[in-house]
């Protein structure tokens, strides 16, 4: 099983960049988008509806503005658009499917950089989804919650540790957030279970040369149940061409779809 996360900041400007050529050469199973910017509507070109997959958005409100996607090889039994959560939902944050046993997440949790207000919305964010992981640990089904979480884990996950740690993203509550997600919580960081290399980052900022000089973060993920990140056995963060300021983050898993166990 082949799934690609992808925060394409802006679907639109993603394909003017070859970002749907190249996901038709990768085999995935199951493509998750983030920050697609842009209403069900407003995507008539046939880009958006890649041929081969069942296609899913959940846009958000506003217009030009956050947003998730899911494209699918294999019909889901089930979709579900948000988290009954005004706070989430209004903003196109969560898009869920379900296959079988497994379900498959698109994430795109709020960013606080812009200002102390949006800072504010991350924490309810993280307090609200906190006991909901915790529930889905445990349950017996496997989960893969793939997406833009906005927050680099350890100082291994971010190039210039020391001149953000009172930047949001890297701020002490995030981080212990993140140390309780993958700890009491019960979730799994899949990528560290397959990549334990320092310098592995999945955005770049636009400023200076952070790309060129590889001044990233990684705050893009894999969030699995324990078991499914047993399963990992392939990763890669695709840098060979540019869709987006965030790179594919593109994992195989030795799980069938519709595994019964």
């Amino acid at each position: 099983m082949r799934i690609i996360t992808l925060n394409a900041n802006g679907i639109r400007a993603a394909a003017r960049k070859g970002f749907y050529e190249w996901m038709h050469k990768q085999n995935a199973d199951v493509v998750c988008i983030q920050e697609t910017k842009a209403q069900h509507t407003q995507l008539t070109d046939r880009h958006f509806f890649p041929p081969g997959y069942h296609v899913y958005y959940h846009d958000a409100q506003k217009k030009g503005y956050s947003g998730v996607a899911i494209y699918t090889r294999h019909q889901p039994t089930r979709v579900q658009y948000g988290l009954g959560w005004d706070v989430m939902d209004s903003e196109g944050r969560w898009l869920q499917a379900d296959f079988g046993k497994l379900s498959v997440v698109s994430l795109y949790l709020p960013s606080g950089s812009s200002k102390e207000e949006r800072q504010q919305v991350k924490y309810q964010c993280m307090d609200y989804l906190q006991p909901r992981l915790a529930k889905w640990a445990k349950a017996g089904r496997q989960y893969v919650i793939c997406g833009d979480w906005n927050i680099a884990h350890k100082k291994i996950d971010i190039k210039n540790w020391r001149g953000n740690q009172k930047s949001s993203g890297f701020l002490p509550e995030e981080r212990a957030w993140m140390d309780e997600l993958f700890g009491e919580v019960g979730m799994a960081d899949a990528f560290r279970a397959v990549d334990d290399r320092e310098e592995q980052y999945t955005w770049w900022s636009n400023r200076g040369q952070a790309w060129a000089n590889n001044t990233g973060w990684r705050i893009d993920y894999h969030v699995t149940t324990p078991a499914l990140a047993e399963k990992a056995s392939n990763v890669e963060i695709y840098k060979k061409e540019r869709f987006s300021d965030h790179a594919p983050l593109i994992m195989d898993y030795d799980y069938e779809l519709f595994a019964r166990e």
